[in-house]
């Protein structure tokens, strides 16, 4: 497999708006946030590059993404940051599915084919 680009650009803008967060409302939550998940995502994407893909860790982060900002977006109305979030995360839920779907094990059946 090639080199998930796209899986590294997710990580880097979560972990990128978790640094602005703090920095313009000085949110400690926010970075520690922010970072954990990126650093997540980009361990998602480095498996993703691999030779037999493994997206469960990158899905299973952009889905609880997702679902927390999802919730904070209903909750709060706004759309930054946390609509912008759960709509990328809920895109690239959709991307890994379509994208890997051979190899999860659930939907797309046995990867050693």
């Amino acid at each position: 497999m090639a080199i998930d680009l796209i899986g590294y650009f997710y990580a880097a803008i979560v972990a990128v708006g978790g640094v602005i967060g703090y920095v313009s409302a000085d949110s400690i939550p926010s970075l520690a946030a922010g970072l954990t998940f990126g650093s997540l995502l980009a361990l998602g994407a480095y498996f993703n590059s691999k030779l037999l893909p493994r997206p469960v860790l990158q899905l299973i982060v952009a889905a609880v993404l997702a679902g927390v900002m999802g919730a904070r977006w209903y909750r709060t109305g706004k759309l930054m940051p946390p609509g912008m979030i759960c709509l990328i995360s809920s895109i690239m839920i959709v991307r890994n599915v379509v994208t890997y779907k051979r190899y999860l094990p659930v939907i797309g059946g046995d990867a050693r084919k």
